[in-house]
């Protein structure tokens, strides 16, 4: 596995990852990880790798676009001189298009939203060994329906820049097409956008996949 011994593993996000999580430290005790993603990459981490002693720190905020990821990132990301950093960030920025079509200061388009996280990417790889940028997705297995489509090419965006810059990539609209060949989207996410267990499972699992997890160990 790539995660190193005594590493520190921070994720910044919007609400998948924020997950009710302890503010505004995001670790500690009872729950302070939340409950999605990141406290089961944690968990999975600490049970089958106990030994490498892997602090996880979940500084993902409910709401967030990259702008607002961008305004905080000095405070959340640089100086907590995490090891390693994952970012998944994306769905605001898409979703607001669609639920608030008219209130238009709170959309993030596409050719902004690249160049902000590209400029968080170029800022922060000097700092971290590793970088993980993960997709935004959108729970629906129709890639014609609106709001897909403009996820996918947001998704198009993070595979791109991180392409670019040699970060790690998670398609997790890939991980999710895969579960809804099965089930509809109504049972992974009631809005299509905030996971139920089972979702957040699949984003643990694509995240743990591209890290070099080992399942059978």
């Amino acid at each position: 596995m790539l995660l190193q011994k005594g590493e520190k593993l921070l994720f910044i996000g919007d609400s998948i990852t924020d997950c009710e999580r302890a503010k505004p430290t995001g670790e500690g005790l009872f729950g302070a990880l939340g409950k999605g993603y990141v406290s089961l990459v944690d968990a999975m981490l600490q049970a089958v790798y106990p030994e490498l002693g892997i602090r996880v720190v979940n500084k993902g905020t409910s709401g967030n676009t990259v702008l607002d990821l961008q305004a905080r990132w000095q405070e959340d990301v640089l100086d907590q001189k995490p090891d390693w950093l994952s970012v998944m960030i994306g769905i605001n920025d898409v979703w607001r298009q669609y639920d608030t079509p008219f209130i238009k200061e709170g959309h993030v388009y596409a050719d902004k939203y690249e160049a902000t996280l590209r400029e968080l990417v170029e800022q922060t790889k000097p700092h971290v060994s590793h970088l993980v940028l993960m997709t935004p997705f959108y729970i629906e297995s129709n890639e014609q329906d609106a709001m897909r489509s403009t996820m996918d090419e947001y998704g198009a965006i993070v595979k791109r820049i991180a392409s670019e810059t040699g970060a790690i990539f998670v398609d997790t609209q890939a991980a999710f097409n895969e579960v809804l060949k099965e089930l509809y989207a109504a049972a992974l996410a009631w809005d299509r956008v905030h996971p139920t267990q089972a979702g957040h499972v699949v984003l643990a699992r694509a995240f743990l996949d591209k890290i070099g997890f080992q399942w059978n160990r």
